[in-house]
Formats: C-alpha cells, structure tokens, sequence
C-alpha cells in the first residue's frame, strides 16, 4: 500500500470503526489501571512464598509467549470459520491501518486501531486468567494461582504497552530505550506484507519466533 492509500484507509478506518467520543488516553489508562490493580491483588495475596513456587513466573511468562506466538500466527493471519472477526481485525483492519512504512500514529483516535478493546480485558481474566488460576489453586496451592495470574497479567500489560510503543514516533523518548529499536525493527518487519504471514510472529520478544523458526531480521533470505 502506497501513502495515498494507508491515509484513505485510515480515513475510513476512523469513520466507520472509531466512535465519534473514543479517547485514546483512556483507553490506554484502563487498560493499564485494571492490570495493575490485579497484579497488585495477586502481590497482596502471597503468603510464604517457597522456593519452588517462584518458577510459576519463567514458566508462566514462556507460556504467554508461546500462546502470543501461537494467536498471532494462527487465527490473526488465517482466516478461519469461527474465528473470522479476530482474523478481520487484525490481519486486515491493523495491517491496512499500519504497514512497514507507515508504522506511526497520526492521532489519538488511531490507539484504537492498536489496543485491544474493553471488552478483550472481560475474556482475558474471565476466560483465560481466572479459570487457569483456579486450576493451578486446586493442583498447586494458592501461592502458584496468584502467582500464575500475577504472570500472565503482568505479559498482558507488557503486550499492550510495548505494542503501543512501536507505534508511536521514532522520536519519541520511549523510542531511545534499550533494545527498543530492535523490538520496533522486528515488529516493523512484520508488518510488510511480503512477511507478515510468515515471520516475526512475537509481538513482545522474540523467544518463540527464534526457537520455532519465524525469525527474521533485514536482509535475510526469505526462498
């Protein structure tokens, strides 16, 4: 897509999908408001803490990074029947709105087309966070639940900020962080529609992307 087209579609992209009152600032707050008071709950409900127990977080972080992996390079990239809308809005709505050469917010209104929706927040700890911290309560004690939940919140937030953050201007002072460039570089690469349904999948780090061969870096050989 040349500049013409990417400034078309976020025309329309905004008409149609952004409500005339969305604020983008507080979107972002609530995202990061609600996280971080589950993560402080999960803080506040450690008891005792053993040695073995502390695990739960590599262990639980490596398991959201493989379930990052896995997301993204299955239902977001590949049309399927039942989960179509996920494909639409991410495959089609985010790299239409944003490609390779086109990475930057132009307002406000556009962390819309980033951030993950209210509701995303309700299945996240309903659907996902909840149901796995009480498995882990019942096989493991209460320290590993919370500890599971503080985990997976924690990677959840990490998500939604750092993807925020390719977004935003090169130059920005976030932008000037450590190993931030080579995070934007390698989400920027995703985005180029010649690799995006194939490489670069971690949206975060690329642990998954390097272990399971979806790894790539300016001028590798994609043949």
């Amino acid at each position: 897509m040349n500049e013409e087209a990417v400034k078309n579609y976020r025309i329309y992209f905004r008409e149609k999908y952004i409500p005339e009152r969305y604020s983008g600032r507080r979107h972002l707050a609530t995202t990061v408001t609600v996280t971080l008071i589950v993560i402080a709950v999960s803080l506040y409900n450690l008891e005792n803490v053993q040695t073995w127990e502390w695990l739960t977080i590599p262990l639980a972080l490596f398991l959201a990074n493989f379930v990052e992996f896995l997301a993204h390079k299955g239902p977001m990239h590949k049309k399927t029947r039942y989960l179509e809308e996920i494909f639409q809005r991410h495959a089609v709505q985010h790299h239409s709105f944003f490609t390779h050469e086109f990475m930057e917010f132009d307002e406000e209104k556009d962390f819309n087309a980033v951030l993950f929706p209210p509701e995303m927040l309700l299945f996240f700890f309903g659907g996902i966070a909840t149901p796995l911290g009480i498995l882990s309560y019942f096989l493991f004690g209460g320290n590993v639940a919370w500890l599971f939940v503080f985990s997976v919140t924690l990677y959840f937030l990490n998500y939604e900020v750092m993807h925020f953050l390719y977004h935003v201007s090169e130059e920005a002072w976030t932008s000037k962080l450590p190993f931030m460039g080579f995070l934007r570089r390698h989400h920027t690469l995703h985005h180029d529609r010649d690799l995006m349904n194939d490489y670069n999948f971690n949206i975060t780090y690329p642990v998954c992307d390097l272990l399971l061969g979806t790894y790539y870096r300016s001028g590798k050989d994609t043949n």
